[in-house]
């Protein structure tokens, strides 16, 4: 998703006439008008990381503009003029100072919301009308409550709600019946204060030996270390908040989750006044992702290298053991929120590892009702990746047919017409 920058000299020489994507980063504090020359042509505005605090009355005139990225600028509110940009379907407010969402802000037409940490104790009280989004993401607000009217928003699949203020809940959130992938750790409700730990011992850091940074996901950085002779993989945390959410939250989900032979092997966690941590058993030679994320035009779907194939045999046992670690993990009242090709490990030989859980949450202060219903979003998530993987399988035969049918039925609509983990995995 990675944009190409431009130059605003590049803009006011007309070098950039025809383009379809623009993206700027040069301490803008005032739109630039120059933008209107690609009215006819531009669809894709990327203008984060800026000083912009607002957008001009006229904004509307790029009628083409699908996807607008703003994140990490000035905003406090949200600018009314988006509602009348007739195409636009993605809108990125990541780590702003947003604090006004006033009532019709966005085009109905919206599919993909992001306001990731930013200072929103409401939504409006006719957010019911985007009932076109499949994407929003609300991680790091002040939101005390949900609109009842977003009940109508019946295409969302993925939604991010931790780090809020929240103190319950709802059930109609929780009966959304396309949901899939459901965020809501670190709220008032179900916050967590202390690491929760009879399982896994404390590291100290000056017990490791860290010698590089070997990879880096939404929450923090993957360090190679040594610890008691033995190379192993090290996860500091950043800061105080994620684009999930918490690190703690995080950490004491993946610890709570407990061992399984397809989940990466925790081996202790780091608790240092300025430094949370993750010690992980060091993933073997010959790993490599299952997928790719998801693309703009996928949204909630991953996506694949090109060229990449997997017999029936091959998705069948990832399929097996993916359906497994799930029932594990619901079994210790953990659901991951993040089930995905592209979250997943495999070899040549179709041995899986999952990992990261930032988006997990802690199931065990719901009622039962619905810790049921979120084991039927996260079965959802189950029918969507195997869907995903038979989109790259090599050939079709008994195998697809089966694990077609166990996706749909995955897939329904009706959350209580879903199979539960254990029955897929009688009849994988």
């Amino acid at each position: 998703m990675d944009l190409i920058l431009n130059t605003l000299e590049e803009l006011k020489s007309g070098a950039l006439q025809g383009c379809t994507r623009l993206q700027l980063v040069e301490a803008l504090t005032d739109f630039p008008k120059e933008i209107y020359t690609l009215a006819n042509t531009l669809e894709i505005l990327d203008l984060s990381n800026n000083q912009l605090s607002d957008l001009p009355d006229d904004f509307h005139t790029l009628k083409n503009l699908k996807r607008l990225f703003l994140s990490f600028n000035q905003f406090k509110h949200i600018p009314k003029v988006l509602k009348q940009c007739p195409n636009l379907i993605m809108v990125a407010f990541k780590g702003n100072q947003i604090c006004e969402f006033a009532e019709h802000s966005l085009p109905r037409n919206i599919e993909w919301l992001i306001l990731t940490d930013n200072q929103i104790k409401a939504l409006p009280e006719s957010f019911g009308e985007y009932s076109k989004l499949k994407k929003l993401a609300l991680a790091g607000n002040q939101l005390t409550a949900l609109p009842e009217s977003m009940s109508a928003c019946h295409e969302l699949e993925l939604v991010r709600l931790s780090a809020n203020r929240l103190s319950n809940i709802d059930n109609w959130l929780l009966e959304l019946p396309k949901l899939a992938w459901l965020a809501f750790s670190g709220n008032d409700f179900n916050r967590s204060d202390s690491l929760k730990s009879e399982q896994f011992s404390e590291i100290g850091l000056d017990e490791l030996d860290v010698k590089q940074q070997i990879g880096q996901g939404a929450s923090g950085f993957i360090h190679l270390a040594q610890w008691q002779q033995r190379p192993i993989a090290l996860k500091l945390f950043k800061g105080n908040i994620t684009s999930d959410g918490y690190p703690l939250d995080e950490l004491n989900c993946c610890l709570q989750a407990n061992e399984h032979p397809n989940l990466i092997k925790a081996l202790g966690y780091i608790n240092e006044p300025s430094q949370l941590g993750l010690v992980m058993e060091l993933i073997g030679e010959g790993f490599r992702n299952l997928g790719l994320p998801p693309s703009f035009d996928t949204c909630t779907r991953d996506t694949f290298e090109n060229g990449c194939q997997y017999s029936p045999e091959f998705v069948l046992k990832v399929v097996k053991q993916m359906s497994s670690t799930l029932a594990h993990l619901h079994k210790n009242h953990v659901s991951h929120g993040d089930i995905y090709a592209h979250n997943s490990m495999i070899n040549d030989n179709a041995d899986l590892l999952f990992g990261d859980f930032g988006a997990a949450t802690d199931l065990s202060q719901l009622a039962p009702y619905q810790q049921q219903c979120m084991h039927g979003i996260e079965i959802r998530a189950l029918g969507y990746f195997i869907e995903d993987l038979l989109t790259v399988v090599s050939n079709e035969n008994a195998i697809t047919e089966q694990l077609a049918a166990i996706a749909t039925d995955c897939l329904r609509v009706e959350a209580i017409q879903r199979p539960s983990f254990s029955e897929v995995l009688n009849r994988l």
